[in-house]
């Protein structure tokens, strides 16, 4: 199996959650996008970078930032061997798997001092557990929700041990095959947590914008029936606003002070005045998408009085036929709707019809 059936409907008759809670936000197909700032490694190892990575993220408009809970030691083993080494034309190629995440960890004794901070700023964090200890760990934190990071959507341990918590799970399908996807939501299923989110991901970083195929959005709402996100690794803002039209319910981007100042991940993260502009850009097409109920705004029903109507065009005397040549369809719409044209040409005037004239029933014979 290597594609999604965009015609294949929910796998059975479970209802996934449409109304879920992380914190104090409500995530569903009316509410607003959650938009999630990762920090990921951009704190290079400064805790009080990593403070201020969380302000910023506020001040841009993220609803929440997230973790990520390992050591190198709990993720990978340090080992030279050919299969840890990093040489697939990354950005992170020529070194091995343990020293990258040696660089690129963030301290656990951080972890809830970063919670606290960021819920004091009103915002909600949560975390990327990589094994059962950083799990364990989290939910000593209360940790409102995990996210479970591409790589790990095979890890059915973890999954399984998160899913018991019943607590809001977040997949990146990064690098699933539609059957990761359904034995993870399996998972979910037997150990009856329902309250499940899918992220439309690629782990390409950063990735072009030909890989990211936004059209598998739908397809994943289709197809496996619950509420549906992107993370994002492009760069710029349009990805992400653009896949609010196809009903992403939750955006996350990589965020940092400034590129500038390096760290693993910082090649492909938002700057804050970037972060900025894309939350305005989300809530523009927020409003922008409104609603699939076909009616006129209040503002289209004072337009629609411009559209054309039957109007005197030619002093027409008392009894004279009205002819193509004094009677037209013109704008504004102050007179009978034009679907009368026909019917009227060959009628008389009932008195002097001046120029300009809305055409009416009661002037006309």
């Amino acid at each position: 199996m290597n594609h999604l059936n965009l015609n294949q409907p929910a796998p059975d008759d479970f209802c996934w959650n449409k109304n879920i809670k992380i914190g104090s936000r409500i995530i569903s197909d009316d509410s607003p996008v959650f938009i999630v700032a990762e920090i990921s490694a951009n704190h290079n190892q400064d805790y009080n970078r990593a403070v201020e990575i969380i302000h910023a993220a506020k001040q841009a408009g993220a609803d929440a930032v997230k973790l990520q809970t390992y050591t190198a030691d709990t993720i990978t083993l340090d080992c030279d061997d050919p299969c840890f080494q990093i040489n697939e034309g990354t950005i992170w190629d020529g070194t091995t798997l343990y020293r990258l995440y040696q660089q690129a960890y963030t301290p656990w004794e951080w972890q809830p001092g970063l919670k606290d901070e960021a819920n004091r700023l009103g915002i909600e964090c949560f975390s990327s557990p990589f094994d059962f200890s950083s799990v364990d760990f989290l939910e000593k934190m209360d940790v409102p929700a995990y996210k479970i990071a591409s790589y790990e959507i095979n890890d059915i341990p973890l999954i399984r041990k998160i899913a018991r918590l019943r607590k809001p799970v977040i997949f990146a399908t990064g690098v699933a095959y539609p059957e990761d996807i359904e034995r993870a939501l399996g998972v979910c299923r037997e150990e009856g947590n329902t309250d499940v989110i899918l992220l439309k991901c690629v782990s390409s970083y950063p990735t072009p914008y030909e890989e990211v195929n936004l059209n598998v959005i739908p397809a994943l709402s289709k197809t496996y029936g619950c509420l549906v996100g992107i993370s994002d690794h492009t760069m710029g803002t349009i990805v992400s606003a653009g896949s609010i039209a196809l009903g992403v319910k939750m955006v996350e981007k990589h965020f940092t002070l400034r590129r500038s100042d390096g760290g693993p991940d910082s090649a492909f993260s938002m700057e804050p005045d970037e972060f900025a502009q894309m939350v305005k850009d989300i809530r523009i097409m927020e409003k922008a998408l409104g609603t699939s109920r076909y009616q006129l705004t209040e503002t289209q029903k004072l337009e629609h009085q411009g559209s054309r109507s039957l109007f005197v065009v030619k002093d027409i005397s008392p009894g004279e036929v009205l002819t193509p040549e004094n009677i037209r369809s013109i704008r504004p719409g102050n007179g009978l709707h034009t679907m009368y044209y026909e019917t009227v040409l060959g009628k008389k005037a009932k008195t002097f019809l001046r120029k300009g004239t809305p055409l009416q029933w009661d002037l006309i014979d």
